[in-house]
């Protein structure tokens, strides 16, 4: 296959930012083509552990990526396919109770957008799924057609950031009403081809149907407290929502990012933030274009 199933935005940034010790315990809780995964195991010693997860088992299975081939074999490597809002019970089976690092690169995988069956994408005729877990749960058709009107403005509003959201929840109601939505290109007949407005849409969707902010938070959470002393914390965020998420976090140490101070007014943090916000320079874009949008937070636990 000729597929590039995902180019990691700031590849040597986001590792170098993990401070890799040899012989330490690492996660990659989105393991997406192996990019990340293949440079952390390179620094690693032969005590040195890397777990990686992916909830779509296409990362593990796609050859394309041949990832799976040159790391199986690997006895200091690990996939773990699941969800990484459950990277507390994941790493409790494998009998993990720290780790020394932990990269998360929160972009779509070009495999995703390029995958015409998979729905990602107003660019292909194809069923509205966007499930990365195909396995269950509702898809973006689901919503369409099942959410009432304020629910479904509140999904362009919130994760769409969609000033036009109730106009827009308005037309997919009263196209409904006559035909359920089942298809891309039906969606795209109902709201026209104004491609910001379908690309923000999709997100939105995209982000209902795999409650993405929900599974950030609770790997956030359980990262903070499976990082050791030293630890470090490297991610990659693409659209504002999961950006505030994370650089609120990173700052705080808690989800709703409220800094608490000491009595002589220092931040009383769980973190030293070392990256606040880094970006792809010019002639990375350049090869890799959807690197534009790419932001590098780093942090170390205290």
């Amino acid at each position: 296959m000729n597929e590039v199933y995902h180019i990691p935005a700031m590849l040597q940034q986001t590792v170098n930012g993990l401070n890799i010790q040899p012989n330490g315990t690492y996660v990659d809780v989105t393991f997406g083509g192996g990019g990340h995964s293949r440079a952390i195991l390179e620094r690693l010693g032969t005590d040195g552990r890397l777990f990686s997860m992916d909830q779509d088992i296409d990362a593990y299975h796609n050859e394309c990526t041949q990832a799976h081939r040159q790391l199986a074999d690997d006895s200091r490597w690990q996939f773990v396919h699941g969800n990484f809002r459950y990277l507390g019970n994941f790493m409790d089976y494998y009998g993990v109770q720290q780790i020394d690092g932990l990269l998360a690169d929160l972009g779509v995988s070009f495999h995703h957008f390029d995958s015409p069956e998979r729905g990602f994408s107003f660019r292909f005729p194809a069923p509205l799924d966007m499930r990365m877990n195909q396995n269950g749960g509702r898809t973006a058709a689901d919503i369409l057609n099942t959410y009432d009107e304020e629910n479904l403005a509140r999904v362009l509003y919130i994760y769409g950031e969609l000033k036009q959201s109730r106009m827009l929840a308005r037309k997919i109601i009263t196209a409904r009403q006559k035909a359920s939505i089942f298809r891309t290109e039906e969606l795209v007949a109902i709201l026209g081809d104004d491609k910001k407005i379908l690309t923000l849409v999709f997100q939105a969707l995209r982000i209902e149907v795999n409650d993405e902010l929900g599974a950030l938070r609770e790997m956030l959470l359980t990262a903070k407290t499976l990082l050791r002393k030293g630890g470090r914390i490297s991610v990659l965020t693409y659209h504002s929502l999961e950006d505030r998420i994370v650089k609120n976090f990173l700052r705080s140490g808690n989800i709703e990012g409220n800094i608490e101070k000491d009595f002589y007014g220092n931040i009383l943090t769980p973190f030293r933030v070392i990256e606040k916000g880094l970006s792809a320079d010019e002639e990375e874009i350049i090869r890799n274009p959807r690197a534009r949008s790419a932001k590098l937070r780093i942090a170390e636990k205290l």
